[in-house]
């Protein structure tokens, strides 16, 4: 079996700072770096980097920032046959600023992700049938993401979604859709209307999405943990402890681990737990794609904080 993902896929361009700039403000940054990005692409490698078969169906650009993005993920053992080279617009752009405490501040600039379709849409349907999982993001327009959980429904493949970024509005009909949505504090406020800031009211917003709809609902807290609420029970995965150098992609590395799991045939429980495990492990290094992590150190770190 194998995870698809349709999504975005992204050139970062990085600049590391001692703090973030204010509103108007010039400062002096540390270093400059190019990597592969965009929430697709990253979840992607995320999961083929646990050496789970991954496809991913998407768009780049007739540029050079598209060939070494097709040439990243191809290293990473992503399937790039459902990726269009479109000829009509640049590779999508992620400026990024990290400060010395591993916080960040992100600009997209869609490009060729905006131009995703139902041509997509088909192409996608297309690679389905071995599939146990379909990752979703919203860094492509929400209604193709629609379209394809419909797809993906139809054909009995787990729907998984990070709501990121948030749309003005989150469609209601779109919940029905999902088996796992995957929202951090800010999303997850977002999406039910009131203050998502600790366990407590994680576990609240866990418990307001699934009535909404949603299969299974996991709100991610940062390093507190992850909630996540079910038919059957709520529950607490503590987040790991670890030396956080860059926050950057840490979510898409949560959803590509939570998946790999599920890929394997583990349970919901253990699945959250290997996102846990694979969010820690991305922060611990700078960048987006180059973050994460291998199967090996994986499961070296899993066995010792068993």
């Amino acid at each position: 079996m194998s995870i698809i993902i349709f999504g975005s896929i992204n050139i970062d361009l990085i600049t590391t700072t001692p703090r973030l700039p204010t509103s108007g403000e010039t400062i002096n940054g540390n270093n400059f770096l190019t990597a592969g990005g965009g929430k697709g692409a990253n979840q992607a490698v995320a999961a083929a980097r646990l050496d789970i078969p991954t496809k991913i169906v998407g768009r780049v650009g007739n540029d050079s920032f598209g060939q070494q993005l097709l040439a990243s993920l191809q290293g990473a053992n992503v399937d790039t046959t459902g990726i269009v080279v479109d000829e009509n617009i640049h590779t999508g752009v992620a400026t990024i600023a990290v400060d010395a405490r591993g916080e960040n501040s992100i600009i997209v600039v869609p490009g060729a992700n905006h131009s995703i379709n139902n041509i997509d849409v088909e192409r996608l349907r297309n690679l389905l049938s071995d599939a146990t999982a379909l990752l979703l993001q919203l860094e492509i327009p929400l209604e193709f993401a629609m379209s394809a959980a419909k797809v993906a429904q139809k054909m009995g493949v787990k729907v998984i979604l990070d709501p990121a970024p948030m749309p003005g509005k989150f469609p209601h009909d779109f919940y029905g859709l999902i088996d796992i949505i995957t929202p951090n504090e800010i999303e997850a406020s977002q999406l039910v209307g009131f203050s998502v800031n600790d366990r407590e009211t994680a576990t609240q917003a866990a418990i307001e999405l699934f009535k909404r709809g949603v299969k299974n609902a996991v709100v991610k807290i940062g390093d507190r943990g992850v909630v996540c609420a079910t038919e059957e029970e709520t529950f607490f995965q503590p987040a790991f402890v670890v030396e956080a150098i860059d926050t950057v992609a840490a979510g898409d590395a949560f959803n590509g681990g939570l998946a790999a799991a599920l890929d394997t045939g583990l349970s919901l429980k253990d699945a959250v737990k290997w996102g846990a495990v694979a969010g820690a492990l991305c922060v611990t290094k700078s960048g987006a794609q180059p973050a994460m992590t291998d199967r090996k150190t994986f499961d070296n770190f899993l066995l010792r904080r068993q």
